[in-house]
């Protein structure tokens, strides 16, 4: 586990080892530490906007001793899995763009209005808590499901702000986004007996039957 004041101290040292001023940005529970939702998270999960900005980070990191480790021992088999380093119990989660089956998007990062500077080339944007929760859909892991409940539990929740990024997900290519997305709410309403709105279940739910519904037209 790392705390959030280990986070910023390992981030002003990652700093002073790059190369060149890069922009990256916080999703999971290194968000959330920043975001005030939890004290300490397991591993901390970074976006990049494209290879060589991770290429850069990973190059600083590995100057400090991390080694790089089998992302299957943590995701399984999923698709879109991030580079991963370890140094005794911190870890770091390397994304580009994608995370696993969704897409870092330009509205999610115009969400990311929280921003931290370290030391002088390290800029860490953080995701959005909405955006957040989108990301814990994506990976459906237990603790992803504590961590969702934490933030809706915490902060008030637009759920228009999911449902029109569970569309854009669609539009970039990521169907199965308000299927997954739906699913990951219903456990939270039945399982952790949240106060998931019914309406919101049934956009999503009713997205997923017109996906159906298009997919038999192109069939006929």
């Amino acid at each position: 586990m790392i705390t959030i004041d280990q986070q910023q101290k390992l981030f002003l040292n990652v700093s002073r080892r790059l190369k060149e001023k890069l922009t990256a940005y916080a999703i999971g529970g290194t968000a959330m530490m920043f975001l005030g939702f939890k004290e300490a998270t397991l591993d901390i999960d970074i976006v990049f906007e494209n290879e060589r900005d991770r290429d850069t980070f990973k190059s600083a990191i590995k100057s400090m001793g991390y080694l790089g480790m089998d992302a299957i021992q943590v995701y399984g088999v999923k698709r879109n899995q991030p580079q991963m380093f370890k140094l005794n119990d911190e870890r770091f989660d390397l994304f580009v763009v994608q995370v696993i089956d969704f897409i870092f998007s330009d509205n999610m990062r115009k969400r990311a209005e929280q921003i931290h500077q370290f030391g002088d080339n390290l800029i860490l944007k953080i995701a959005n808590p909405h955006d957040i929760i989108l990301m814990k859909c994506a990976t459906d892991r237990l603790k992803d499901k504590d961590d969702a409940r934490n933030i809706i539990n915490a902060t008030k929740i637009n759920w228009d702000i999911l449902i029109e990024e569970a569309k854009k997900q669609i539009e970039l290519g990521k169907e199965r986004s308000a299927f997954d997305l739906g699913g990951f709410l219903e456990d939270l309403k039945n399982q952790m007996k949240l106060d998931i709105p019914t309406g919101v279940l049934d956009q999503l739910f009713e997205i997923v039957q017109n996906q159906a519904k298009e997919k038999q037209n192109k069939l006929k």
